[in-house]
């Protein structure tokens, strides 16, 4: 069983009509070469920052959510909408929905562990100062496999992806923005170690790199396969890139180096807490 999957590199603005528009264009091209699973990555509405997340923030459902219902519907692909800011309660969440191709809403994904690093002399960034938590651990099934979803920072915590894995995830996604400082250290390494790890397919989708920004992102969208190899990867340009995701290759692997039937359960486990968990 093979299906298409493609990532979409958007070049974000801080006109978010433009935004919605060039994804709506992006993700009918990709639908056009056969996709049936499409990536947006991490704040595709909005410029990444803690100052611009209450100004670009929405409720879902809301104009943003609204457009990728319809697109998803249009172009009959499941859509994982990389994230907005979303505004609920008069708190503020850095959000992902995932609509199918009847452009119904089948989850929202709440970054889990909010992004507060301070690298002396290269990076401090806190989005605590706006954006609450989500605590609930999200996965999602297509016809071809089961997929589990996480928010860039999401990527860095081991455990979030053993989780997926363990309920059946063969394909792990994650929209995100690593920075230029974060970005050629871990971004790849990040990726193909949770792909081994876990002997799955990982998908990443950044915003194109913009030098005129206030936090410039790394780019460089990913697919990786279960044996860790870079299968597809965007430069720091907009683009959309595409990897035909095998399960197939993916049971191979699984069988060839079995983990998860020689892994100890009776001296060691990773549970879930989380009391909501979403389909």
């Amino acid at each position: 069983v093979k299906f298409r999957l493609a990532v979409i590199q958007l070049h974000v603005t801080s006109v978010k009509a433009e935004n919605l528009s060039r994804a709506r264009k992006l993700v009918k091209e990709a639908a056009g070469k056969g996709s049936q699973l499409v990536l947006l990555p991490e704040c595709f509405n909005s410029p990444y920052g803690t100052s611009f997340f209450s100004q670009y923030a929405e409720r879902i459902p809301g104009e943003s959510t609204q457009m990728l219902s319809e697109t998803a519907k249009e172009n009959k692909v499941y859509l994982v909408g990389g994230s907005i800011p979303e505004e609920d309660g008069g708190k503020l969440y850095n959000s992902c929905t995932v609509f199918g191709p009847d452009g119904e809403l089948i989850l929202k994904h709440r970054k889990i562990h909010l992004f507060d690093i301070d690298i002396p002399g290269k990076i401090r960034f806190q989005e605590s100062e706006t954006l609450s938590p989500g605590s609930s651990l999200s996965t999602f099934q297509t016809p071809f496999c089961k997929v589990g979803v996480g928010i860039c920072y999401d990527m860095r915590f081991a455990e979030l992806a053993q989780l997926y894995s363990r309920r059946g995830c063969e394909l792990l996604v994650y929209p995100g923005a690593f920075n230029m400082t974060t970005g050629p250290a871990h971004w790849e390494l990040l990726q193909r170690g949770r792909a081994l790890d876990n002997q799955v397919y990982v998908a990443t989708a950044s915003p194109a790199r913009d030098e005129t920004s206030s936090y410039v992102a790394w780019g460089h969208s990913t697919v990786v396969n279960p044996w860790g190899e870079v299968v597809s990867k965007a430069g720091p340009e907009e683009a959309v890139i595409y990897a035909d995701v095998d399960l197939q290759y993916l049971a191979d692997i699984r069988q060839q180096i079995p983990v998860t039937a020689q892994r100890r359960d009776d001296l060691y486990a990773v549970t879930s807490t989380a009391t909501s968990v979403p389909k």
